[in-house]
This record gives structure tokens, sequence and C-alpha cells, in this order.
């Protein structure tokens, strides 16, 4: 762990949308929050996080990664994500290793049910491998 040189940038507007989510997401957004930082914080050669909003969704960004969004919308309201680059080699992965842990949309999400636990560990394989996918993208398995 590198925890003495690792640093969040975070955006003031990135608190607002956490703020804005009704009570019963919230808990669960920010527990995807949680372990995108704790995923960057444990792995070597990240020195640096931004997390920032794009299309009004906290977005997490490294200097070798691909960017990794989470979302929730009140229309899928039992529901939240958190999304890879689709053009990525990401999902496609995940589906291979993981097809019996979570539920997927397209190649570019792994989608969550309000009422189900999140299966942590192997989620911050994927957010790891979101977080260093430049790094790691010609590699086998992803370097997983």
């Amino acid at each position: 762990m590198h925890v003495d040189t690792f640093k969040i940038v975070s955006s003031p507007e990135v608190k607002a949308v956490f703020a804005g989510y009704p009570d019963f997401v919230r808990p669960k957004m920010e527990s995807l929050r949680k372990l995108i930082l704790e995923a960057a914080q444990e792995t070597e050669g990240i020195a640096k996080l931004e997390e920032t909003l794009k299309w009004g969704e906290p977005s997490y960004l490294t200097k070798n990664g691909s960017t990794i969004r989470i979302y929730w919308k009140p229309k899928k309201r039992n529901q939240y994500a958190i999304y890879f680059k689709c053009t990525s080699k990401l999902v496609p992965f995940f589906k291979k290793v993981y097809d019996q842990v979570f539920t997927f949309e397209g190649d570019r999400a792994i989608i969550f049910e309000m009422d189900n636990p999140l299966p942590k560990s192997e989620l911050k394989c994927c957010i790891v491998a979101g977080l260093t996918y430049h790094k790691v993208k010609k590699m086998p398995q992803l370097g997983l």
C-alpha cells in the first residue's frame, strides 16, 4: 500500500451529486465510491485519483487508467451501476471471469440491484483493472 504518496483530487460538484441522491440510494453509491478509492489507494503505480463529473455522474480517472463512472437514475430506481469505457476490453473480460457473479449491460456496465449485497472482492478486481487499464490491456487476463 502506498498511502503516503496517494492523492485524491475531488471536484466540489461531486459532493453535491452525492448529497442529491435519495436516502435509499446514497449509501449504495457511497459504497461504490469507497471501493474505488480503496482500490486506487492500494494499487501500486497510482499516485493520484481524480474524482470529477462526466455526464453529470461521479467519474474516476487515473493517469494510466480508463474512466470509471458510477450511476443511478430514478427511472431504474432499484438499480445502480458502474460503467467502464465501452470500447475497452474491460467488461467483455469481466463477463468471461465473473459471469456468475455480476449482471452486465452490454460491454459497458456492471449492474447492481439495491437489495443485493455488493460482491466487493470481485468488484475491486474489476476496478483495479479499470484504473490501470492502459498498463494492463495487452497483458493476459488484464494482469489480474
